[in-house]
């Protein structure tokens, strides 16, 4: 018998499968400082010099606050992650829930607190520049801005292109007598900022109304019903985006008056009357654009019956000849005026003057 030699024992196993890739025990993160779009520290009325980060920033109010002065951060975060968003909580002490609601947006404006904190949920809105509504077709869009207000802190969450919040910045480094107020009458400003965007849109979108009303009812202009519907659903979104805000802002001028001054609360009145205007603004075009959307359908039906009595005016008049035609296409032996010389052109002359006299009837009746 032949003899075999032993193998060794690593080609006696069966060739190893790939072990599949592992993630890292770490996973990878994105810092806070891609999110954040502005960190100041303020004390008394007054921006201090400096970059931060939000926990230096925070640990510098501490330290202010621990020589008796009055002292406050405003970080403000553009579209953060998870991530992102729990490590500005983890500093700040924000409640999750809160938290989960500024990463993933898409809520209605509502005001909530969490023992010393205020969450403020504000719906930003920016007009689309357009030609004409009938070639439009985003006219309103919407973004959101979260509010987290506390003794010593103000943190803002902004979600969309548009509703940045530089020009609010600005104007409060230049007031530092609204700053002396604290970390609420940032509150305040930004959501003056915001309701005053309102009015704004609210102006523009009543130019888009008087000239979809101008075009429904001049008499012979083309009615694009679509455009209407268009209008009316962009004017839906903005009521939900303005009407829920009323009650969040009348609660601030009711409640939580061991966190809001009373100087604070003065000034949010104007917010919140300003924010019952243009609500006041939107409901009145919902309803004018109902109008205009039953008037635009009356004039659609009224243009349909004036079509049916042209094509119903001008059948009557093609059946005259029609109906000759027909009869002396018969072509029985017996029939009248068959020999005559002046029968054919008498028969054409018949139809003409009838065709003639109805075509003078219905112009005289306006369906010609």
């Amino acid at each position: 018998m032949p003899s075999f030699r032993a193998l060794p024992p690593s080609l006696l196993r069966s060739n190893p499968r790939p072990r599949p890739a592992t993630a890292d025990a770490k996973a990878i993160h994105i810092p806070v400082a891609r999110a954040m779009v502005d960190c100041g520290v303020y004390c008394d009325g007054a921006r201090l010099p400096g970059k931060y980060t939000h926990a230096a920033a925070f640990n510098r109010v501490r330290e202010l606050q621990r020589d008796g002065k009055k002292a406050f951060v405003w970080i403000g975060l553009h579209e953060p992650d998870e991530f992102q968003m729990q490590s500005v909580a983890d500093v700040f002490g924000l409640h999750e829930l809160a938290v989960e609601d500024a990463v993933h947006a898409h809520q209605r404006p509502k005001l909530e607190r969490y023992d010393k904190t205020l969450f403020l949920v504000l719906k930003t809105i920016n007009y689309v520049e357009h030609e004409s509504v009938a070639l439009a077709r985003e006219i309103v869009e919407t973004g959101e801005i979260m509010i987290f207000v506390g003794p010593d802190f103000v943190v803002t969450v902004r979600h969309g292109e548009h509703g940045g919040l530089a020009d609010v910045r600005k104007r409060l480094d230049d007031a530092p007598a609204i700053l002396k107020l604290g970390p609420f009458a940032v509150m305040h400003a930004i959501a003056d900022h915001v309701v005053d965007g309102y009015l704004d849109v609210t102006d523009l979108i009543e130019t888009d109304i008087d000239a979809m009303e101008e075009d429904v009812f001049s008499p012979r202009s083309h009615t694009n019903i679509e455009s209407i519907y268009l209008l009316k659903r962009e004017v839906v979104e903005m009521r939900r985006a303005v009407a829920p805000l009323t009650l969040a802002l009348a609660r601030l001028l009711s409640d939580h008056n061991d966190l809001i001054s009373v100087e604070v609360r003065r000034y949010m009145r104007n917010v919140h009357d300003h924010n019952v205007q243009a609500s006041d603004r939107i409901t009145s075009y919902d309803e004018m654009l109902s109008s205009l959307v039953q008037a635009a359908l009356g004039k659609v039906a009224m243009q349909q019956n004036v079509d049916m009595r042209k094509i119903s005016a001008w059948v009557a008049i093609a059946a005259v000849p029609t109906a000759m035609a027909g009869i002396y296409g018969m072509n029985f032996e017996h029939m009248p005026e068959l020999q005559w010389t002046w029968g054919y052109p008498a028969v054409l002359l018949l139809m003409a003057s009838v065709c003639f006299g109805l075509y003078r009837t219905f112009r005289r009746n306006d369906w010609l």
